[in-house]
């Protein structure tokens, strides 16, 4: 025994196992690193350098995201009716009505400031006293028309994807953080299997010492080390009972975990109410909505010129009075979009949308589900292998040299 363990030989042995579990744990981390790092392109484009798959494709992996989670567990009506458009109205009154002085002088000053500077106090007080009155129903209406237009209004998949797409590291962490654990068992799945490889490596090169047989060996280690952990994670597709044992692959085990990781990132950052207005205020129907304020903020300002409206047309002018109404309409729009920058009320809406995403997340079938982290691994999968494979090889060169001094020449 103890010429056993100080023969070197003996110790070269029993370093192909070692080696091989370490080749295996080392590709399989690199190919994580190199699906999400870095986010922008390092080095000289096109071929020498690299860019993490995900944040070099990001607007195609957010489309393929948004496919396979938001557009099949909600559609528009249904989140922004679990937002609830009166809890909306409610907290936009509550927000406005302590400042509607602010509001008016501000708008007023800043538009025609002699003419409000001499306006009696009565007068103004009148005005604040109309405009405070009035802006509880005006809200009401506002909001229930955009609830009823909100399919048109907005574009729930072109928002969510138009975010990822300019934030590549929420990108990433969506990914990330749903597919944490998967992540982990790649890494040190590499490992043991790298350790069985490397002793299956051991016997042949004991039996069969050629030369080729290292580097060979530290490629297939390399290569299926990687193909073998991305198939436990996804495969099998559907439980399967082996006696005691239930087998399903790593991440459709995790779905309700899962559902509730990827349904808190998306509603308390992605889908927020300040969000959702903004896109619906900016996106491609914003004129539209634009316009929706100010149909619905012109009654208003009609109303509160009331008996003094020939005078204040003749202050401002027939074109100075549409402007006023234009001007009122703008301010309006300002107002909501600055409404929900309220993180409690935020919190509070994004629970109320989160807790029926995961449920309908939680229905999903294998099939669908496999979807949310699957893209990750498939859009340059092949890369991935054969970075491991290459590696491998090189380990084995390096481990045929200098472990056991052998030479190509």
């Amino acid at each position: 025994m103890i010429n056993l363990l100080t023969n070197p030989e003996f110790w070269q042995y029993l370093s192909i196992p070692v080696i091989a579990a370490l080749i295996g744990w080392s590709t399989n981390w690199l190919a994580i690193k190199m699906t999400f790092y870095p986010l922008e392109f390092i080095g000289k484009p096109p071929l020498l350098g690299w860019q993490g798959i995900i944040p070099s494709k990001a607007r195609k992996m957010a489309a393929k995201s948004v496919d396979a989670t938001i557009s099949k567990i909600g559609t528009v009506q249904e989140i922004f009716e679990q937002i609830d458009p009166k809890v909306l109205a409610a907290h936009i009154i509550y927000t406005v009505d302590p400042r509607i002085e602010e509001y008016v002088d501000e708008l007023m000053l800043r538009e025609y400031p002699t003419f409000w500077e001499n306006l009696p106090a009565s007068a103004r007080k009148m005005v604040y006293d109309r405009v405070r009155k009035s802006t509880p129903q005006l809200v009401d209406n506002l909001v229930e028309d955009i609830s009823d237009n909100i399919e048109d209004l907005l574009d729930i998949k072109g928002m969510v994807i138009e975010r990822l797409a300019r934030d590549k590291k929420l990108l990433n962490r969506i990914f990330l953080e749903c597919g944490d654990v998967e992540f982990r068992f790649i890494i040190n799945s590499g490992l043991y299997f790298g350790f069985l490889f490397g002793i299956i490596q051991m016997g042949v090169w004991y039996l069969y010492p050629a030369i080729w047989v290292l580097p060979l060996f530290g490629l297939l280690v390399g290569w299926a080390t990687n193909w073998i952990a991305l198939n436990v994670i996804f495969r099998p597709l559907h439980e399967h009972k082996v006696g005691p044992l239930r087998i399903q692959g790593l991440f459709l085990k995790r779905q309700p975990e899962v559902a509730e990781s990827f349904c808190h990132i998306v509603t308390h950052e992605i889908l927020t109410v300040g969000n959702i207005i903004n896109a619906i205020l900016e996106g491609p129907k914003g004129d539209r909505a634009r316009n929706m304020v100010k149909k619905h903020i012109k009654p208003l300002v009609d109303e509160t010129a009331g008996m003094g409206k020939a005078l204040t047309q003749m202050a401002f002018g027939p074109t100075g009075f549409a402007t006023l109404k234009n001007q009122v309409g703008e301010k309006a729009i300002a107002i909501s979009q600055s409404s929900f920058n309220n993180p409690v009320f935020e919190r509070d809406r994004a629970r109320a949308v989160e807790s029926i995403m995961v449920e309908r997340m939680n229905a999903l079938s294998s099939e669908e589900f496999q979807d949310l982290l699957r893209p990750c691994f498939q859009e340059d999968e092949i890369k991935l292998i054969l970075v491991g494979a290459f590696l491998g090889l090189v380990a084995g060169v390096c481990q045929l040299v200098f472990v056991f001094g052998e030479s190509f020449f």
